[in-house]
């Protein structure tokens, strides 16, 4: 298989810079309009449609822990299409992520409801949101490969945030159509959506996702292997197992990246899902909250993102002139002390809201962006794809796949009161921090070798 594929790329001219942008940045916009589209819903639809009637706060728990259970596929997901991309190229292992991903998004807007089916729709939701995980976790490491492997010397940073401003451009996308769908649908109860969007307009933004995916398979298969990939299919360096390979020689490096990415998770979920129940929720609730309507929030929270895509660009040329591992230092420092500020903020009003929302996504954008060249920079060219997806999805188990069902726990000990959700945030940044100070620079490692 080596000599077959180094002679069929032998010839093969470098990729466009334009191309590299695209391909690494349209995938992951894609896979994160598809997450966040179930993210939402998870919130707004879920716990009405997909469980029984009786107790709110145990359909939120149960609709946040199958939100969960994606995070657990993604592990494997990485492992899957580490394989196939460390093996077989990174171009036919990102077009298989998104056609896995597309196709589950595609299926669950199609899916019948509890009151149609019985306790078969959320087992039905369960296995579409796994294979939504499993997608997920091949996707984020092949885009970042494709991004860093390309990159200019000097450049590896920035073009790395190119994957990661996928993240931002998702969320937009997929709450501004659920916005829209809320708009023309209205409700008279701010705290539950109308009954034509729980009957059928909460399916439209699922199904639309087909249309993105296919532009998506357009743009990547019209790429080329980077020269990385074919030098170590060329030099005979291609692992019959890179799994076993990564374990055996990466270790240390796979244990680091994990914790590395374990703020930038707890951080992503909190101010992306848990914060939506918490700005919907009424004084008069279960699990009193901020009372705001869902549009009013929403508006707010897209702008907070707006900041989150800013500083994920303004992160790569800081990572380049400061390193990786200065920069996020910096940051998770900062995002300790944002953890232990929740509860002054949130109770200074509108502005203290807004200015909650802007800085946690601006810290968003600061640890997120550089990820996207340090995670890559762990591990040779061999198992660099199965390596750093490992890391960055084991990190969802630790991180992303609890943290929304142990913030609702937390706000529900706290009697309403967000104070312990911040602790959270803290405790798991501060776990960052020791992980940081144990790892060492990447930098001026050579990508290629």
């Amino acid at each position: 298989m080596s000599s077959t594929l180094a002679a069929g790329h032998a010839g093969a001219v470098a990729n466009p810079r334009s191309r590299v942008v695209l391909a690494s940045l349209i995938g992951t916009t894609i896979e994160f309009y598809d997450f966040y589209v179930y993210a939402t819903a998870a919130v707004l639809v879920f716990p009405h449609l997909f469980f029984p009637a009786g107790n709110d706060t145990t359909a939120l728990l149960a609709s946040f822990a199958i939100f969960g259970a994606a995070m657990v596929a993604r592990p494997a997901g990485a492992i899957f299409f580490g394989h196939l991309g460390d093996k077989r190229g990174r171009k036919v292992t990102l077009v298989g992520a998104l056609l896995t991903m597309g196709i589950a998004t595609f299926l669950i807007g199609l899916l019948p409801t509890f009151h149609q089916v019985g306790w078969l729709a959320p087992a039905l939701l369960v296995v579409m949101r796994l294979a939504q995980g499993f997608a997920l976790g091949g996707e984020w490491s092949g885009a970042a490969l494709v991004a860093t492997e390309n990159a200019p010397p000097g450049k590896r940073a920035v073009y790395g945030t190119f994957p990661q401003l996928g993240a931002p451009l998702g969320f937009i996308l997929a709450n501004g159509l659920f916005l829209i769908i809320a708009a023309i649908l209205p409700s008279e109860d701010p705290t539950r959506p109308s009954q034509a969007f729980l009957d059928w307009g909460w399916r439209i933004p699922f199904l639309f996702s087909i249309v993105m995916v296919a532009v998506g398979l357009w743009v990547r298969l019209n790429l080329v292997e980077s020269t990385a990939f074919r030098k170590t299919v060329t030099a005979g360096k291609v692992h019959k197992l890179p799994l076993a390979s990564v374990f055996r020689t990466h270790a240390r490096q796979l244990v680091l990246g994990t914790f590395y990415m374990l703020a930038t998770y707890v951080l992503f979920y909190l101010m992306t899902t848990f914060s939506l129940s918490y700005g919907r929720a009424g004084t008069g609730a279960a699990l009193p909250g901020l009372g705001y309507d869902y549009t009013t929030f929403v508006l707010m929270m897209i702008i907070g993102v707006v900041f989150f895509g800013i500083f994920t660009l303004l992160s790569g040329p800081w990572a380049e002139r400061w390193g990786r591992r200065r920069t996020l230092i910096g940051v998770t420092l900062a995002i300790i002390a944002f953890g232990l500020a929740w509860v002054p903020m949130l109770a200074a009003g509108p502005v203290g809201v807004m200015a909650w929302l802007i800085l946690g996504f601006s810290l968003m954008g600061m640890t997120f962006g550089p990820m996207g060249a340090l995670l890559p920079e762990l591990f040779p060219a061999n198992v660099r794809y199965t390596g750093s997806g490992i890391a960055y999805n084991v990190s969802s188990i630790l991180g992303a796949a609890v943290a929304p069902f142990i913030a609702v726990a937390l706000w529900a000990w706290g009697g309403g009161s967000p104070f312990w959700v911040g602790v959270y945030l803290s405790a798991m940044a501060a776990i960052t921090l020791l992980a940081l100070l144990l790892g060492s620079e990447t930098r001026d490692i050579d990508i290629e070798a």
